[in-house]
Formats: C-alpha cells, structure tokens, sequence
C-alpha cells in the first residue's frame, strides 16, 4: 500500500499535469503568458512537495521513534533538526526515551538485587506465571524439591507423574520433593501452614500474591523449622522436666521417709493384721521407687553431657547390639542378623552415647516386632542390620518386620513423650533424637511401604 507522503506527492504531480495540459492553448497565441505559466506551475509542484516534506517529517519522527520502542532501544536518540517547531518535538521524543532508559536501567537494577537475594536467601521461593504455572525456582528451591525444568509446569505435573526430577536425585530426595509438593499444590492463599516431609523434617509455608501488569500473580515461600522448632521444643520440655523432677523428688524422698517411719507401727497391730499392712506398704513403698526412677530417666535426657568425640568402629558398636539382643530376640522367635556389613573405617564419635542409642533402637525393634507377631499371628519376625558405603558418607540402617508406624504422622514420631507403645513413656526416641543432633548425624525412621521399618543414620566421611 503507497504511503501518505507518495499519495500526496502523486495528487499533486496529477493535479499540476492537468494545469499544464491546459495551459499549452496559450502556447501559439500568447506564448509570454505560456512561459509564464509554466514557470509558476513548476515553482508550484516543486513548492508543494517542498510543502509536503516538511509537513509530514513530524510523522517520519514519531515513526522513528515507533520503531526504537518496538525494538526497545532506548538508549538511541532522535537527531536534531534546524526547524525549531519539529527540533521541540524531537527534544520531547528524546526526554521520553531518556526516562524510559532510566526506568529500565534502574528497573534492571532492582531486578539484579532481587535475584541476588532470591538465590543467596536459605529460604525455598517459587514463582508463578498468570496460568499458575512455575516461572522462578530460586537455588534453595530447587535443592529441596529436586525439580527437574520446572518453568511452564503445574506442581500437579509432579504428583501425576508427568514431571521430572534432577539426574542425582534418589528415591529419599523424590521422596521429600512429592510430599511436599502433595502440600503445596492445595496451600490456600494468604495462609501460612507448617508441612511435615517423611523424614519428619518441619516447614513454614506461604502462598501470597503480587500483581505483574495489572494481574494477580501467586508465589510460595518454604522455611525450614526443624532446628528452631526443636530447639524450642528442647527448651520447653526441659523447663517442665526441671519442675517436675524438683516436685516429684521432693514428694518422694518425704513420702518415703514417712512410709519407712510407719512400719515401726507393725508390731502395734495385731497378729493377723500385720502381714496386709507390711505388704501395702511396701506395694507403696516399691510405686514410690518406680516414680523417683521414672523421673530420673526424663532427667537424664535433659542433663546429657555433651559428646566426648573418639575414632570408634561402628561395626564392632553394632556387633555389640546385636550379641547382646540375639538371645531375647531367639526367645521370641524373632531373627536377628546382619543384611549387609561393608568394609568401614572408624569415624569420630561418643562410643557410649551411640551404644545407648543402637539398644535403644534396637530394643524398640524387638518390641514391635513381638507386638506384630502377636496381633497377625506371624511366625516370621526379623532385625536386620545394616553397614554401607553410600556416596562418600557411612549409613546405618535397623530394620524390622514390625511396621507400627504406617499411620503414625512423620513429625510425631520424635515429639517429648510421643510413644506407639502401651504403656511407654515416649522418652526412647527423644534421646535417641537428642544424640543425634548433638552429633549432627542426619537420621529418617519411616515405614517403608513394604511391611518394613527403617531407622537410617548417615554418618559423614571419617576425617
């Protein structure tokens, strides 16, 4: 299609013919007057397009600047011109192009900042587009839930098989990454919730919103709780054990002084009386013992020393476990043996407190076990353990036929006074739990699906 300028041009080319055409008549009679004619009629056409030119150089430069927009090139500038009329609307196009360069520039900046502190931030942060689908996974993002490319994909995409996670991630890390994901996916907006993955660890979510062009976009920030919940949980039971421990000692030590003082009245009573009153109080006497112990045991979690770090051979510690539960374990009909032992070498640790944990853990083993026998009527019960060399760290693994904790909530399973048992006082895995910590050796228990259950620690590379 012929622009405005070579429609205007040919209009007034057509238009000046026709004015020649008619004055050529004049040519014979009045040849003067022709010239003449003619001569102005040439000034005209030449004028006029002179005319049009000028007229339409203001569109030329808002073409111009059409053209830098679209390619948003606005660090370009309009040349100036010696019309002072159009030079004033190239200076307005050029202050235009001189903000929006600023805009962008500093637009660029904050952009820099932002994704400086979304990446350096220990905080979890996805982003979504207008149609929810994933745009932004900062780097402590992508280490907890494993994504494989997730911009342009639902977190639905995951937990209908449809999305993939990254090449080093295992079976523990998908794991984590579709519990959590289950979660996310139906967080409600403007809500914070605290999420539980399989290895109990505990985090704060937030689904929030931001609006991009006029449009509500929605982005989710994922904060890991586990060590400031514990740490208040810590400080929380270990007050209450404190004032317990000082108020039950004190009702002890009083109640069984006055008890010891009233079997001085025996020989008062008569004869066949005597024999009921010595039993019910030592019936008291054996309860008030049992309380004092039962406390002791609350006390000595909180009070536990901290590690006394020596090369210790972890095959020889658990070979030790394993001696000393084989006969129970026989007893009950319940095997007990090795499933894997490599070759490992000694790692730095509190020989004790670790022996302590392995017969803890060991011991609820047994007992779940004998608890799952006796409810199926199985005569197949076992305890294996394990000893591997996985990826330049040591893992310990019991695991038992039991499988008590399918329906047990992973964050519950290491609460104060937390137990599955009838009867237990929920103290077992808190310590188990506190020497763990104390030595930072990471740890899972969880059902495996399988009629199994598995308590793994991973200990680092000896050093």
């Amino acid at each position: 299609m012929m622009s405005l300028r070579g429609r205007m041009t040919v209009y007034l080319i057509g238009l000046h013919l026709i004015f020649f055409a008619l004055t050529v008549s004049l040519y014979r009679d009045r040849p003067v007057v022709f010239v003449t004619l003619e001569l102005l009629l040439l000034i005209s056409l030449f004028g006029g397009i002179s005319l049009i030119n000028n007229m339409l150089q203001p569109l030329d430069y808002t073409q111009r600047l059409h053209d830098l927009l679209q390619d948003k090139n606005y660090a370009a500038r309009l040349q100036h011109t010696s019309n002072d009329g159009l030079g004033e609307l190239v200076n307005l196009f050029n202050t235009m192009l001189d903000a929006l360069y600023q805009e962008r520039l500093k637009l660029g900046e904050q952009r820099g900042l932002l994704d400086r502190l979304l990446e350096a931030t220990p905080s979890a942060v996805v982003v979504f587009d207008f149609d929810s689908r994933i745009s932004l996974l900062n780097a402590s993002a992508s280490s907890l839930l494993g994504l494989a490319t997730p911009e342009g994909m639902l977190l639905s995409d995951w937990l209908h098989g449809n999305g993939q996670f990254v090449a080093d991630c295992d079976d523990r890390c998908r794991n984590r990454g579709l519990a959590l994901l289950r979660q996310l996916d139906t967080l409600p907006l403007a809500e914070s919730q605290l999420l539980t993955d399989p290895d109990g660890r505990r985090y704060r979510c937030q689904r929030s919103h931001f609006f991009d062009r006029g449009f509500a976009r929605h982005f989710l920030i994922i904060e890991e709780l586990t060590e400031e919940l514990a740490s208040s949980e810590k400080s929380t039971y270990e007050k209450l054990i404190r004032v317990l421990a000082h108020e039950v000692n004190n009702t002890v030590a009083a109640t069984g002084s006055v008890l010891e003082s009233l079997l001085f009245y025996q020989s008062q009573l008569e004869q066949s009386d005597r024999i009921d009153f010595r039993t019910a109080i030592e019936a008291v006497q054996r309860r008030n013992s049992s309380l004092g112990e039962f406390i002791d045991r609350f006390t000595h979690v909180v009070k536990m020393p901290e590690p006394e770090r020596r090369p210790t051979a972890i095959a020889e510690l658990m070979e030790d476990s394993l001696r000393l539960f084989r006969e129970q374990c026989r007893s009950r009909g319940i095997r007990i043996e090795w499933r894997r032992c490599d070759t490992v070498a000694p790692h730095v640790m509190d020989h004790h407190l670790l022996a302590q944990t392995l017969l803890n853990i060991v011991k609820n083993a047994m007992e779940a076990v004998e608890t799952s026998k006796r409810e199926q009527q199985n005569d197949d019960g076992y305890i294996l353990l394990e000893l591997a060399n996985e990826d330049g760290k040591t893992r310990l693994s019991i695991i038992d036929s039991g499988n008590r904790l399918s329906d047990v909530p992973p964050g519950q399973l290491f609460s104060p006074f937390f137990t599955t048992k009838k009867g237990g006082q929920g103290i077992g895995l808190l310590f188990v739990r506190e020497v763990l910590n104390r030595h930072g050796f990471p740890y899972r228990l969880a059902a495996t699906g399988q009629g199994e259950t598995r308590f793994d620690i991973w200990i680092p590379a000896a050093s």
